[in-house]
């Protein structure tokens, strides 16, 4: 895995053995950053369930003031210090280990960017539910293609504005609405 583009762009990436962490293709997370390009300038992004922190990182690596890590994953956590620390970039980034849904509304951000792994659909909606009570300007889910009719189309105050398909995997951008 490497980073896409930007600061940081070609630079290799760790990620954990094992089928725990299902990175963020390279084709999607392109086409994601293509999206957030207007957006990614000195924004806060939020990472939640990060696991080697791909996304997170790429959002730094394009201009993103500051990026905030949620895992659980021992070995995903380990693997995303290594990556913070080959990159040098520890002063720019904030990582917490444990359950994202529980505190995902108190961290400050202008994008949150959610992929719980695939078995645990029942993160989707908790996260979404307390993100809806205090939105965020936007909020971006990656979810199994086929999983797309088992998001609501409005979690509080944030409604699905689009959805992005490529191949099994999408993604679901909410807006305060």
């Amino acid at each position: 895995m490497r980073v896409i583009g930007g600061e940081f762009r070609s630079r290799r990436l760790k990620a954990p053995a094992g089928d725990n962490v299902r990175p963020t293709p390279d084709r999607l997370r392109e086409a994601l950053f293509n999206i957030l390009a207007p957006r990614i300038a000195d924004c806060i992004f939020l990472d939640a369930y990060a696991g080697c922190g791909s996304v997170g990182i790429e959002a730094l690596s394009r201009g993103a003031r500051r990026a905030i890590f949620l895992e659980k994953s021992r070995p995903a956590l380990r693997a995303l210090q290594e990556n913070i620390g080959t990159l040098d970039i520890a002063a720019r980034c904030e990582v917490h280990a444990g359950d994202a849904a529980p505190g995902i509304s108190r961290f400050p951000a202008d994008i949150v960017f959610l992929d719980p792994p695939y078995p645990r659909e029942r993160e989707y909606g908790l996260c979404l539910e307390k993100l809806g009570e205090s939105p965020r300007p936007l909020v971006i889910v990656q979810h199994a293609s086929k999983f797309t009719h088992h998001l609501l189309e409005q979690y509080g105050a944030l409604k699905r504005v689009r959805i992005l398909s490529q191949g099994d995997n999408s993604l679901s951008f909410y807006e305060p609405r």
